[in-house]
C-alpha cells in the first residue's frame, strides 16, 4: 500500500474492500471473479437433479442470464414467461443468476416434483 499516515491506511484499505479489491504491494488490483452461472447453480441445485437441470437451463439460455426469447419474450435462464415472475425469488431477478436459479428450482419442484422431472418432460416436448 502507499505510504499513508496510519489513520489513512485503515480507510483506504476499507475502501478497497467496499470497492470489491485487494491491496498488492503498493497498488490495488480487481479481487478474484465472481462465480459462474453454473458454479452457483451447482450450489444450490442437489447433486442427483443436477444434470437434468444442467440440460434444461443449457437448452432454454445457454446459461445466459439475460437470454431474450423474440418471439415470445420469455427471458433469463430458466426462459421464464413472463420474466417478471422470477420477481418472487427477488427484486434482482433481472440480472442476479443466483436470485433466477431459484426460481428455477423453485418452478421445476413445483411444477413437475423435481428438475429430473422437468427434463423427461422436456425431452418429450421440447418445452417445460
Amino acid at each position: 500500500m502507499p505510504a499513508f499516515p496510519a489513520r489513512m491506511r485503515t480507510g483506504v484499505a476499507l475502501l478497497a474492500s467496499v470497492a470489491g479489491l485487494t491491496a498488492l504491494g503498493a497498488g490495488f488490483a480487481p479481487a478474484a471473479s465472481a462465480a459462474t452461472p453454473q458454479q452457483i447453480a451447482k450450489q444450490m441445485v442437489p447433486a442427483n437433479q443436477w444434470a437434468s437441470f444442467n440440460q434444461i437451463i443449457s437448452h432454454e439460455s445457454s446459461w445466459k442470464v439475460t437470454a431474450t426469447n423474440p418471439s415470445s419474450g420469455a427471458y433469463g435462464l430458466a426462459q421464464a414467461l413472463p420474466g417478471y415472475k422470477m420477481a418472487s425469488a427477488g427484486a434482482d431477478w433481472r440480472t442476479n443468476p443466483r436470485t433466477q436459479i431459484k426460481w428455477a428450482l423453485n418452478y421445476m419442484n413445483t411444477r413437475y416434483g423435481s428438475p429430473n422431472a422437468a427434463w423427461a418432460f422436456w425431452q418429450t416436448h421440447h418445452w417445460y
